[in-house]
């Protein structure tokens, strides 16, 4: 047993040995198998352990036996060491109790005789006492050496975040507020400072509802420079106090869109928002919207400001960019490329890689105009920037006429539209510099410039009027009909809208085959088809009924329950039914999925004509062909609503396996495809003669956009780009995949830009904007329009679609070898303003795959391939089929026979909102619009070829 007790102390002072030598280390560290001093210590305790059994057993009274020194060490010293090497972190814990086995020397030196006289037996004693006390108190001492530290801070953090902020005369600031973590603040960080990457003169003041993790706490660290936390809650007076929210240059309301309940989320938000405004009414507020249903609570705040305040919802952009991608292949892609910023440097291998990957370096920036453009029109002004400057201007922000005070943006407006002093443009550009010449330019100083970067401020005092009309081409100032049938306007229609013809269509095709004729109509805002409630029970397709063959429609795959959140299905539906398309251009909507969820749907959709419902899914492949999906334009797969679950299926999993299932389908290619837009028949069948089959085109929405890598696995593509980039990879490229990730920079791009969320939201959901909402009449907004006039003028405003070189009037253009002479040509003669390319992958290689790519804003010397595709935005007017070519008139904008039939049906049907006089009025004066066009069909091919070489 004194063999025992001595083995024991040797192997205490060894494994005190290894405690001096982990000491260097802190208090608690990961492990690391290289460390031989843990599995020798681990041996030393196991010994331990064995002992500490045998005196246990030997132990007269058990009770005692535990309150003996040497028993409390081992039960401090033994059990952490087992449980750190189980989690492979070694903490060092109390391990220095070990150094009380050196009371044990005296004993030990006696036992071997080393000591026999009673003075070296109590001097022994003393300096085993001294020393076991000291190696104990320095233990202590280590411990809490690194414990206070921490215990300081996080007492001093907890007051540091509950005191006020400290404004600062000349400093600005913003307060962020409503969902903060770690992933939101990161998001927010790093698209808010990108905007200001050399001088950040903004702070930015987080206020939570909880003091910050470790992990956000060590984030705002990193940006200690121009981030503050505050802890509180914006529903308290108090604390919109401290946070001085009344000095603020606005507050920011971040939603977190992976919530399961997305309605209660939006609600606490515009809780938020109500104690803001109630505290200060005119602080600027930005609020993140997960349901486009309860933006309608927050113009209802009495000092909410349209000309102020933002809203950026989630579902209504998520969805509105997906729908446009199902009306116009690529369109998505394109949309989404003007809005995300690629940090990541490429460098590619091939030519189509290389033309995409450009494309992306453009955004859609704003810049005003310098006061030389005053009194020109737009087509002008955008030849001018296009040739001269080196810009593709696309937009403005116009006073309209017809609204009094009403300022909205215009795309691509018409010849009638002049632009005035101080007017907003909306460029396609790669930078901030870039579109400064438009500013800058002096058509006195810069007349005579043919290189775009030496444009800069002049000292020229003549501004204010247009010095030099020819340097315009002499081409744009020729009359073409798209302006000839202007000449007489009735007074009731708005000028800015005059250009635009616009007529009633109307349907006879049911889903029952009945007879009776359903008569279109618009909404109260004039900008959405509209019919009369239909009956959910009317439009559930059954397979044992005989129902019309759907063909060129649109099959949306709907992944929800009884239970789930509702997505909003009504933001995909509106831009689809956007009443700037006319009846042949309205596609078939089918939706596959639960009939328990769609129903819950349905009093969002039941005022928009031609939609059906199909009881499935899309895993089940019998379902998608009772839904005619081989004959479809476009599959989109929806993401379902965010569900918390306890089970480990991964995210996006439902919409990947659908567009497997869709993916395995193919189409004999005997058949002609459906078309994307009328005039591309002929184009699309042209490519794929050679092909044995062909795909269904699939666009499908991920949540998580690192599992693009999964979705590019389905698209065959050889070489195509790597990365799990969802922007750098080939789906993308395509127009085959959309994820909303990159909604969460929009926040920041409004505080910097309000006018671009703006323009976004005009473009991906059919038209409707901020400034436009703040004057309709949101209660009736899903009811009929009870103002002929109103709903037809915001009617007629220009749309976005996909030509072909080759089929339609495009090909009238000569030459059209370059971009420069088709942005000319078109926007001349036609009044179309190309905006860029949809191009085959492997060019004019028929024998391939027909995959397209998208190229944004090519340059002016961009040399065009027949196989093309152009992305244009077209008025609502134009015809762009082509024509006949020994007709004298290349397109007409209206069929007269057609309208006068369509406007007697109308009027019978609509007597209750639409008064005699205005229907009279608005056919007299489109027949003076045809009589005068009769005397100017001169107008043929050859003046479009005239002085081409004028163009560029």
């Amino acid at each position: 047993m004194e063999l025992a007790a001595i083995l024991v102390f040797v192997l205490s002072i060894g494994s005190l040995i290894i405690y001096f030598i982990n000491s260097t280390d802190p208090v608690g560290s990961c492990s690391s198998y290289e460390d031989v001093t843990i599995p020798v210590d681990l041996t030393f305790n196991a010994f331990f352990s064995f002992y500490f059994g045998l005196r246990f057993l030997a132990a007269d009274d058990k009770i005692k036996f535990w309150m003996e020194m040497n028993s409390i060490v081992d039960i401090f010293t033994i059990p952490p060491t087992f449980i750190s090497y189980y989690l492979k972190s070694n903490w060092l814990g109390l391990r220095f109790l070990r150094a009380l086995r050196l009371l044990e020397l005296p004993q030990i030196l006696q036992s071997l005789q080393a000591i026999k006289t009673s003075s070296s037996v109590k001097f022994s004693k003393l300096l085993s006492i001294i020393f076991s006390t000291c190696f104990t108190a320095a233990g202590f001492i280590h411990l809490f050496s690194k414990y206070i530290p921490e215990m300081v801070e996080l007492f001093a953090n907890k007051r540091k975040y509950i005191t006020s902020y400290e404004v600062v005369k000349g400093k600005k600031f913003i307060m962020v507020c409503g969902n903060i973590t770690v992933d939101s603040v990161s998001a927010f960080l790093s698209n808010f400072l990108r905007f200001k990457s050399t001088h950040y003169s903004t702070e930015i003041v987080f206020m939570g509802e909880n003091p910050p993790s470790l992990e956000l706490e060590t984030l705002l660290k990193s940006y200690m420079a121009y981030t503050t936390f505050i802890s509180g809650s914006v529903l308290k007076w108090e604390d919109l106090k401290r946070v001085a929210v009344e000095y603020a240059e606005a507050c920011l309301i971040i939603a977190n869109p992976l919530c399961s309940d997305s309605h209660a989320e939006d609600i606490s938000n515009i809780m938020r928002v109500l104690s803001i405004k109630n505290y200060c009414p005119n602080t600027r507020v930005i609020i993140q919207i997960l349901q486009s249903h309860n933006k309608v609570y927050l113009p209802k705040i009495p000092s909410w400001n349209w000309k102020l305040d933002n809203i950026i919802c989630f579902a209504e952009l998520k969805l509105g960019f997906i729908a446009q991608g199902c009306q116009v292949p690529g369109l998505c892609t394109f949309l989404t490329s003007l809005f995300v910023e690629l940090n990541k440097k490429v460098i590619p291998k091939h030519l189509w890689k290389k033309q995409f990957i450009n494309g992306l370096k453009n955004k859609i920036l704003t810049q005003r105009l310098s006061d030389d453009f005053e009194g020109m029109t737009f087509p002008e002004v955008s030849m001018i920037c296009f040739t001269k400057l080196n810009l593709m201007l696309i937009a403005i922000e116009h006073k309209s006429a017809f609204t009094e005070g009403f300022i909205g943006l215009i795309l691509n407006p018409s010849a009638q539209v002049r632009l005035h002093k101080n007017t907003i443009g909306f460029f396609i550009a790669e930078s901030a510099k870039e579109v400064k010449r438009a500013l800058f330019y002096c058509s006195t100083c810069h007349s005579d410039v043919n290189n775009p970067e030496i444009i800069a401020k002049c000292g020229c005092k003549t501004k204010g009027h247009r010095q030099n009309i020819t340097e315009i081409p002499e081409i744009i100032r020729k009359r073409s009909p798209r302006d000839a049938h202007l000449g007489e306007v009735h007074d009731h229609i708005p000028l800015e809208n005059s250009s635009f013809v616009t007529y009633t269509s109307f349907s006879a095709r049911n889903i029952h085959n009945e007879n009776d004729h359903h008569h279109w109509r618009f909404d109260t805002s004039g900008m959405f088809h509209w019919c009369k409630a239909t009956p959910f029970d009317k439009v559930i397709l059954k397979r044992s009924d005989k129902k019309t063959e759907f063909r060129n429609h649109v099959v949306a795959c709907v992944f929800g329950d009884a239970h789930s959140t509702l997505m909003g299905l009504r933001n995909f539906v509106m831009p689809l039914r956007a009443s700037n398309y006319t009846l042949n251009e309205l596609k078939d909507i089918v939706f596959i999925g639960s009939l328990d969820y769609l129903q819950r749907e349905w009093r969002f959709l039941r005022n928009f004509p031609q939609i059906y419902i199909l009881p499935g899914s899309a895993l089940y492949s019998g379902d998608l062909h009772a839904a005619n999906v081989q004959e479809c334009s476009m599959c989109a797969v929806l993401s379902p609503p965010y569900k918390h679950s306890l089970s480990q299926m991964p995210v996006d999993t439902e919409t990947i396996m659908a567009t497997l299932n869709i993916g395995a389908l193919r189409i004999s290619c005997s058949a002609p495809a459906p078309s994307m837009m009328p005039g591309l028949e002929n184009n699309l069948t042209g490519d794929q003669k050679n092909l044995k089959e062909r795909r269904i085109p699939i666009l499908t929405e991920l949540r998580n956009p690192s599992n693009i890598h999964l979705i590019e696995q389905l698209g065959g593509i050889q070489g195509s780009l790597r990365g799990t980039n969802l922007h750098l990879s080939t789906s993308f490229s395509t127009g085959a995949v959309f994820s909303g990730s990159f909604l969460d920079s929009l926040l920041a791009t409004a505080f910097y830009n309000y006018r671009l969320l703006e323009l976004l939201q005009m473009l991906v959901t059919g038209g409707i904007s901020a400034q436009l909402e703040q004057h309709l009449d949101k209660e009736r907004h899903c009811e009929i329009s009870d103002s002929f006039t109103a709903a037809f003028s915001l009617r007629a405003r220009c749309k976005l679609g996909l030509l072909s070189l080759k089929s339609t009037i495009l090909s009238n253009i000569k030459p059209s070898d370059h971009f420069g002479q088709l942005f000319c040509g078109s926007l001349t003669h036609f009044g179309i303003l190309c905006l860029g390319l949809y191009r085959k992958i492997n060019g004019e290689d028929c024998s391939s795959s027909e995959r397209r790519f998208v190229i944004t804003r090519p340059s002016k010397d961009f040399k065009l391939l027949p196989s093309d595709l152009v992305f244009c935005a077209i008025p609502f007017n134009t015809s762009y089929d082509k024509k006949d070519a020994s007709s004298p008139q290349l397109y007409e904008p209206v069929n007269l026979a057609r309208m006068q039939k369509s406007l007697d049906l109308y009027h019978h049907s609509t007597t209750t909102f639409m008064n005699k006089d205005s229907e009279s009025n608005y056919l007299s004066a489109h027949k003076q619009t045809m009589l005068s066009n009769k005397d100017k069909r001169s107008y043929s091919g050859e003046n479009v070829r005239e002085n081409p070489q004028k163009i560029m």
